[in-house]
Formats: structure tokens, sequence, C-alpha cells
């Protein structure tokens, strides 16, 4: 079809119009999708803290804006390059972070439950019994609870035998006598006046895979110890996704994750270490 009083172009015999029609037709819906291409407005940028005069990003802002742009552009960074990357490592500045969570309280708690795993694998899973290993058995009494070697005098006779001489707590005797026994150390003392006998059991090869099953459990109630002080941290973020970009919050629970895991191999290779120590 030709417009009317105009010939157009032929080519091999057909209008060349109907063409050019047809491909201004399909021209038409490029803008909308031009639109739909556009780059758009970082989701991650955090909202102005409340009061700030100047809304992000612009220059004016106040000091605090600067700290939430510059923690937006790390957190867009490294979302970025973790992409398709399990293992990427993310650390944030505590002090970017500092009204949201204390991410160094948090450290500091997982550390805590690391070093009690410590305490106990030193204090109560030993193939040796020595005198320092009944020194912080706590015993119960009628004026509160005490470390044995505050109550008593604690000494090695032998390899094979401990005394705990309770002369000047005479009363607490039976006390420390039961907290001996109840400690998990598999001890048996026996009380001669004020006088507590402690035999040391000969070191077998059951007693050794008790202990390291002992240790195995210790771990286990440590690691369930670590994830509660993570859900802690993790639920503390959450309750400021309304003030912050998701972005942050996502960045943030992967950081409490990521320590949580580095604590829990931690506790991974101290049961490798004790467990070794243990069997022989």
């Amino acid at each position: 079809m030709t417009l009317p009083g105009r010939a157009g172009p032929r080519y091999g015999g057909h209008t060349a119009l109907p063409a050019m029609a047809l491909a201004l037709r399909c021209l038409r819906p490029l803008p909308p999708l031009l639109l739909r291409s556009a780059p758009a407005v970082p989701r991650g940028l955090p909202r102005s803290p409340g009061g700030c005069p100047a809304p992000l990003p612009l220059p004016g802002g106040c000091s605090r804006c600067a700290q939430h742009l510059l923690l937006s552009r790390q957190l867009a960074t490294k979302k970025a390059k973790g992409k398709g990357q399990s293992q990427t490592k993310v650390n944030i500045s505590a002090a970017l972070v500092e009204d949201i969570i204390n991410l160094e309280e948090t450290s500091e708690d997982m550390q805590a439950v690391i070093e009690a795993l410590k305490e106990d694998f030193s204090r109560n899973l030993s193939v040796r019994t020595s005198p320092g290993a009944l020194d912080h058995i706590t015993v119960v009494t009628k004026d509160g609870k005490f470390p044995l070697n505050q109550l008593g005098q604690i000494s090695q006779k032998s390899p094979q035998l401990l005394t705990v001489n309770m002369a000047s707590f005479p009363e607490s005797t039976a006390a420390a006598a039961k907290a001996i026994r109840e400690s998990g150390m598999n001890l048996n003392p026996e009380v001669d006046g004020t006088v507590i006998r402690v035999p040391v059991p000969k070191v077998t090869r059951e007693h050794r895979e008790s202990l390291a099953k002992l240790a195995k459990q210790a771990t286990n109630k440590s690691k369930e110890a670590l994830r509660k002080v993570r859900s802690k941290s993790i639920t503390q973020v959450k309750k400021s996704k309304n003030k912050v970009s998701e972005d942050t919050i996502w960045l943030l629970e992967k950081q409490i994750q990521q320590m949580a895991d580095e604590a829990a191999a931690e506790m991974d290779k101290l049961l490798a270490a004790k467990t070794k120590e243990l069997l022989g």
C-alpha cells in the first residue's frame, strides 16, 4: 500500500513504506523499556537518621549521614563481590553500626564461651589428676559456695593419692567430700577426721575414652551457648529494620554468623587437641 499521491520506492516489487511503518510501531515501546533498564536508585542506601537536616546523599548532610553513606558503599561493594561466593569475608567497622548493635560486646560474649570450654577441659578433663585439678571444685556450705582450695589445704602424697586437710573449716568436711565425689572426675574420696583422702584411679583405656566422650559433650554444650549468643545478637539487629537499609541488616547478620562460625571452628580445634591428649 502507498500513500495517496505518492509512489514509494519499490524493492523487489514491494513497497518499502509498510516495512517502515512496522519498524516505527516496534520502536514505540522502547522509551518505557529504556526507562526500566535505566540505573535504579540503590536500595542499599540507609535512610537519613531522624533529625538529620539534609537527606542522603547530599554533600551538605551531617557527619552521621556521611558515616551511613560510607557504610552503605561498603555494603554494596561487599554484597556485589559476594554473589556466588559463600565464603566472602565480612568486616564491618563496629563504630559505624554502634547505634544498631555492639559488635565488640558480641565478640566478647562468644570469646567468653570459648574460655569457659578451655577452663572446663583444663579443670575437669585431665588424664593425670594433680592437686590443682581439685582447686576450683565448688563446695556448697551453709554460708554459701566456695572453691575447695579456699576451705582446705590440698596436697599430693603420691602419684595415686591426694589429700585435703580441712582443719581450718572442719564443719565443711562432709560437704567437701561430697563435692569431690560429684565433680565428674571419677574420684571416690574417703574421710578420715578432718582429712579427705582422694585415691587417684589408674588410667585405663576405658577411662581415657570416657573422658574423650565428656570432652565432646562439653563442646556440644558450649556450641549451644554460642548459638544463643548469635541468636540474641541477630534478634537485636532485626529490631532496627525500620531504621536502616535491608543491605545493612543483611550484612550485619552475615557478620554475626561469620563470628559464630569462627568461634565454633576454634572449639573444634580445642576438642581435637584435647581428644588427642586424652586418647594418647
